[in-house]
């Protein structure tokens, strides 16, 4: 290989190991995924077992730091991070345009190899995606702490619920209404989302893709039967937050290789809603959450739950707390979910000072 060639693959090399080193640790340490950042430290190794082959002695021999015209040149806020973010967008960047010249120069002496290398870059492309998708809906579900599930097919009632229930402190409403046709769901669901917008609550449709995407809602919650998350994550126009039921550890494995925002563990206990399922109870909850520990897929505890037996649940490990006839039937819908979150709320101070 001539001089010029080993100093363009030695610095692109290097140009990208410390790229993605950057992603790897954002997986790692800001998102908690031992997922993702299992995918960005494969992609070191491979691209390593790439440059590997090559001549690495004549590679080294080449580098001149002293005297590299590059060294030193900066342009104005080259640098300028304002958070993590930045950082995590710059090294995807970096990383890609580092494999991109690696596969031009390289094609000059191994044409497999730079084959290899252009196959990583679109790895690299695919794993920024999913990164960003996911930080975006784990950000915004992080702040949830009371979740509330509205069952009902009346117009009137579903929209006087979300009002009631966003005063109440709601953090995220749920609406699940299976049996109205498309387009009154549709009508609906914008409506609904309008209200969850004006209040600052996340607003998410059961199971309808389409008409959750349609109605610019903030997420999804689908249910074992339904459409795959993959399938879904297709059809979304902006970032949607995405839950998955589960009722077993079998079911939770499953889940996470779905990569949902959260999971819904339940029914905890027995449930009207959902009466042919047998609850779960809290040791599902507390085996639940250590497993999604290292995948920073947010939880929901859900099923039966009520202002008695919520500090049961948070002691079991849950993340937030999922609701629906304990508000929703309740006499003062508004008054059940300031007494729910006030307690969610008291659990976490004293957890925080503990």
């Amino acid at each position: 290989m001539e001089r010029a060639v080993c100093r363009i693959i030695d610095a692109n090399f290097n140009r990208a190991r410390e790229a993605m080193r950057v992603v790897e640790e954002f997986c790692r340490f800001a998102l908690n995924s031992a997922t993702l950042a299992a995918r960005a430290k494969q992609l070191r190794h491979e691209l390593s077992g790439v440059i590997g082959k090559l001549d690495t002695a004549q590679l080294i021999t080449s580098r001149d730091t002293l005297g590299d015209v590059g060294v030193g040149q900066v342009v104005d806020k080259q640098m300028a991070r304002a958070d993590l973010r930045d950082s995590l967008s710059a090294g995807c960047k970096r990383l890609t345009e580092a494999l991109r010249s690696l596969a031009e120069v390289i094609r000059i002496e191994n044409q497999p190899s730079a084959e290899v290398i252009e196959k990583l870059r679109y790895d690299a492309y695919t794993l920024e995606k999913d990164i960003v998708l996911f930080a975006d809906t784990v950000e915004k579900y992080r702040r949830v702490g009371l979740y509330v599930v509205i069952t009902s097919e009346l117009p009137a009632e579903v929209i006087s619920l979300t009002h009631k229930c966003a005063a109440g402190g709601a953090d995220c409403i749920q609406l699940r209404a299976k049996a109205i046709a498309d387009d009154k769901l549709l009508a609906l669901a914008e409506a609904f989302v309008g209200i969850c917008k004006d209040t600052g609550v996340l607003s998410v449709i059961n199971d309808r893709v389409d008409i959750a995407v349609a109605a610019g809602a903030d997420g999804l919650h689908v249910g074992q039967n339904d459409l795959p998350i993959e399938r879904a994550r297709k059809l979304q126009r902006t970032p949607l937050v995405i839950g998955k039921s589960t009722h077993s550890v079998r079911q939770l494995r499953a889940a996470c290789d779905e990569r949902p925002t959260y999971a819904a563990l339940g029914p905890v206990f027995a449930t009207g809603t959902k009466p042919d399922v047998p609850p779960v109870g809290l040791d599902y909850v507390r085996q639940a959450t250590d497993m999604l520990t290292d995948e920073g897929i947010g939880n929901v505890a859900i099923g039966g739950i009520t202002a008695e037996n919520v500090e049961q649940v948070l002691c079991a490990g849950a993340a937030s707390i999922a609701v629906c006839a304990a508000v929703t039937k309740a006499e003062d819908p508004t008054a059940a979910c300031r007494t729910l979150k006030e307690r969610i709320e008291a659990f976490k101070m004293r957890q925080s000072v503990s």
